[in-house]
């Protein structure tokens, strides 16, 4: 059976801590850069603070990296995706097909430096089974659906 988890947006740190203090099993954020959500960037230091206080917990952190990557910006997502994974981040939610070939989680891919799951973003538009089931197949954990797709 499926455990039912409450995830919580949060903007920045204090926002986090607020939500884990409120009873979130997890809390998205966005990193520094490449975040869907206009001037919501949290800097590395920020998100370990958060890992760290929602570890002691048992809450997980998931941030987001979901947005349309250009060719010149994919070595400073990669870099953004390894410092997330040293701050104790749980997962990494993205949009960026490309991220997953940069963290080796496609088909046949192995990468040892990126170890945490990632998670297909709700911009991914995931609207029929067909769809999930190939997102799946490339290796995403987990897949967020837009919430305006009825059961």
């Amino acid at each position: 059976m499926n455990q039912l988890e409450l995830l919580a947006p949060a903007r920045d740190l204090q926002i986090g801590i607020a939500a884990i203090d409120c009873g979130a099993d997890a809390v998205y954020i966005a990193g520094p850069r490449f975040g869907a959500r206009q001037a919501a960037g949290n800097e590395i230091e920020d998100i370990r603070a958060l890992c760290d206080y929602a570890h002691k917990f048992g809450a997980r952190i998931f941030v987001t990296l979901n947005t349309i990557l250009y060719d010149d910006e994919l070595e400073a997502a990669y870099r953004q995706m390894l410092a997330v994974q040293e701050a104790g981040a749980d997962a990494v939610i993205v949009q960026d097909m490309a991220i997953i070939e940069m963290a080796g989680k496609g088909i046949g891919n192995i990468r040892e430096d990126f170890r945490i799951p990632l998670h297909a973003s709700t911009q991914c538009a995931i609207r029929t089974p067909e769809h999930a089931r190939f997102l799946e197949s490339l290796g995403f954990s987990r897949l967020i659906l837009e919430r305006e797709i009825s059961l």
